[in-house]
C-alpha cells in the first residue's frame, strides 16, 4: 500500500483536490476533520487547550477563532497546541490505516496541510502539492468570511513557500486552470501510484 502526503498551502484548492481523489478510490485521511473532531464538544484535546489556553473554549468545545489568535505568530504558544493534538491524531490515524489495509486500498491519501511544516513527509512515500498563482491564491483566500490580508499574510508566515513545497513534491496538482483539469491531473497520479503498486515498488 503506497502512502500519499497530500499539501498545499492555504487557498491553494487542496481540499477539492483531495476530494477528487476520494472520487477515484483513494482512501482520504483529513487531519482538519479530525482536529475538528478533537476540537468539538466531547473531543478529547478540549480539556488539555483549556488548561494550557484558558479562555479559548466556548460551551464545551475549542473556539478555533479566539485559539487561533492565540498562537498564530507565537511558535512556542503553537508548538505547545502541537504536542497536544498530534498524539491524539495519531491514534486516528493508525484506525484508518487499519481499515485501509482490510479494504485492498492501493493507494491512500493523508490530507495535511503542514505536511513539510511537521517533518511529515517522512513518513510518507511520495508527495502531492496542490498549488496555484499567488494571485489566484490570494483571490480565494480573501473571499472567505472573516479573512482579511493582514491574517492571510500572517499565515501565509507560518507556511512553507509554495515554490519549496513545489520543489520538494513528487508529483504538482496545479488547480488555476479548472476543475476537469484538475481531475486530469490526479487521474495521471494515482495511475502512476497504482502502477508502482502493482509493481511491488
Amino acid at each position: 500500500m503506497i502512502v500519499v502526503g497530500l499539501t498545499g498551502s492555504i487557498g491553494m484548492g487542496k481540499s477539492t483536490t483531495a476530494a477528487m481523489f476520494a472520487e477515484s478510490g483513494a482512501p482520504i485521511y483529513d487531519a482538519d476533520a479530525e482536529v475538528r473532531r478533537l476540537y468539538a464538544k466531547g473531543g478529547a484535546a478540549v480539556s488539555p487547550i483549556e488548561a494550557a489556553f484558558p479562555g479559548v473554549t466556548q460551551d464545551g468545545a475549542v473556539d478555533r477563532a479566539r485559539l487561533g489568535d492565540r498562537v498564530l505568530g507565537d511558535q512556542a504558544a503553537l508548538e505547545r497546541l502541537n504536542a497536544i493534538v498530534w498524539p491524539l491524531m495519531g491514534e486516528a490515524r493508525a484506525s484508518f490505516f487499519r481499515a485501509a489495509e482490510d479494504s485492498g486500498a492501493q493507494v491512500v491519501v493523508l490530507d495535511i496541510p503542514l505536511l513539510f511544516e511537521t517533518g511529515g513527509e517522512r513518513n510518507v512515500d511520495a508527495v502531492v502539492v496542490v498549488t496555484a498563482p499567488p494571485e489566484v491564491q490570494r483571490e480565494r483566500v480573501l473571499a472567505r468570511s472573516g479573512m482579511n490580508a493582514a491574517k492571510l499574510d500572517a499565515i501565509l508566515a507560518a507556511q512553507m513557500a509554495d515554490v519549496e513545497k513545489r520543489a520538494r513534491a513528487h508529483f504538482v496538482v496545479d488547480t488555476s486552470a479548472g476543475l476537469e483539469k484538475a481531475r486530469a491531473q490526479v487521474k495521471a497520479i494515482l495511475e502512476a501510484l497504482r502502477g508502482r503498486s502493482e509493481a511491488g515498488q
